[in-house]
């Protein structure tokens, strides 16, 4: 039976996972900001007209807008989203333009773009963290416990004891090492190197597929080679060890989003898996729903999400900034006002696209589509 968390927990859901999230986002470009002595003059959670807000004795307007979405923090001097100065920058009183984003070194507005993914991250390190003091960690070797009949594994000639050491070419430490690698390339060939009897071997294979469908009604496809694990050892886990655990944990997370990311680029995933904001939405009101470990969990999910594709060098995210600032500093002056204005004007376009797209494919996995092609036919 297909169960739906509802519309309103729903909204709740997505709100308290993105509306956090963009906040402290934004304060780590705000903070890094402050650091070095950048007056803020706008502190926005939201796009468009303002539903309310506060002016601070900094003269900062702490704001909510309509459009939820995302945010930003307008420092003194920016013109627009390519932080260009304001062309009366240089008629400004010296103590006034001793605090605008574009008198600062480049190495400390490097430090205030990159603030904000960065203290994305560092909230899902602190999740992770909790959940390994709290839960610790599961450990268990990469050995095949047991073969599913008519599986990739039994087809490619695996047996009980075999010790998996790496999948197309990356060495495998451990079975979650081996269920992060397959689960996201279902079809895909790949070699699998192993060890039997004290003897390395190798083997190509075609890892399965598997749908499955959840209580929420989805059917993702997901890679398995029909393996199952030895037993499991549940290890604790320090306060001091917790930490690297979780660092490690993320980059694991991270990679695998490249991964992705690299996969439905080369056309190897669809690009109808790309989800946006109404999937986010979607599996927040279903995680909220499954209790409060699971949706803190997905926070941690989406955070590392933000920080990754706020990373990307493309124009209009702090990547694209980060980008513009290599450049000036290999040439020893900025690129020229023209160029990067064009440069946003694409970047613009693209994230704009890609949005588009994205919503398109939440509206296809809503079943938007089918319906209207009801109604016509």
């Amino acid at each position: 039976m297909i169960q739906s968390p509802g519309l309103l927990l729903t909204v709740i859901a997505f709100i308290l996972v993105i509306g956090p999230l963009v906040f402290v986002h934004e304060l780590g470009h705000y903070l890094a900001g402050r650091l070095f002595g950048v007056k803020a003059d706008e502190f926005s959670i939201g796009f468009g007209p303002e539903l309310g807000g506060m002016t601070d004795k900094r003269g900062t307007r702490w704001k909510l807008c309509a459009l939820p979405l995302g945010g930003y923090v307008k420092f003194a001097g920016d013109m627009g989203p390519s932080s260009a100065a304001d062309p009366n920058w240089l008629a400004l009183p010296a103590a006034a333009r001793a605090v605008t984003f574009q008198a600062k070194a480049l190495w400390q507005r490097a430090i205030i773009v990159a603030a904000g993914p960065v203290t994305n991250f560092a909230v899902a390190i602190a999740i992770l963290a909790g959940f390994a003091v709290t839960y610790g960690e599961v450990r268990t070797p990469p050995v095949v416990g047991a073969i599913e009949a008519n599986s990739a594994a039994a087809a490619a000639g695996l047996l009980p004891g075999d010790r998996i050491t790496a999948l197309g070419g990356r060495q495998v430490d451990s079975f979650q090492d081996m269920i992060m690698f397959v689960q996201n390339r279902a079809g895909q060939q790949v070699r699998v190197d192993y060890v039997r009897a004290g003897a390395a071997r190798s083997v190509d294979l075609k890892i399965g597929t598997r749908v499955e469908r959840d209580r929420f009604g989805n059917m993702p496809k997901i890679g398995r080679l029909g393996i199952a694990r030895t037993g499991a050892e549940v290890v604790p886990v320090s306060i001091i060890e917790a930490p690297g655990v979780a660092i490690e944990k993320t980059g694991d997370i991270l990679r695998m989003m490249g991964e992705v990311i690299g996969q439905i680029i080369s056309g190897r995933r669809p690009v109808s898996e790309l989800g946006g904001p109404l999937s986010i939405a979607k599996v927040s009101g279903e995680q909220l729903s499954l209790g409060f470990s699971s949706f803190v969990f997905l926070v941690a999910l989406v955070s590392i999400n933000l920080g990754f594709i706020n990373l990307l060098p493309v124009p209009m995210l702090d990547g694209g900034h980060l980008l513009f600032y290599a450049v000036e500093a290999v040439r020893r002056k900025p690129l020229e006002p023209h160029v990067q204005d064009w440069a946003f004007r694409g970047g613009l376009l693209a994230v704009l696209a890609l949005m588009a797209l994205a919503t398109t494919n939440d509206l296809g996995s809503l079943g938007v589509w089918k319906g209207l092609a009801g109604l016509i036919g």
